[in-house]
């Protein structure tokens, strides 16, 4: 899995994450990632001194199926 990056700018935390080709269902299986940092990933942005740890999923809802097929 490629590497998150985050880095802080004007007080700003920047995340930056490859997007996962082709998305993949989640465990659950109601919606598709669209990137992930797989669980709590320590970066090497500091606050008050500590290393932050960040989790992140972003999702799609799946497109509904259609059924053109006439009964």
């Amino acid at each position: 899995m490629a590497e998150m990056k985050a880095e802080i700018k004007n007080g700003n935390l920047v995340v930056t994450i490859p997007l996962l080709k082709p998305l993949r269902p989640s465990k659950t299986g109601r919606t598709l990632l669209v990137a992930t940092s797989a669980g709590n990933k320590e970066v090497a942005c500091k606050v008050n001194g500590q290393n932050i740890r960040i989790g992140l999923n972003a999702f799609v809802y799946p497109s509904p199926q259609r059924n053109d097929s006439v009964g």
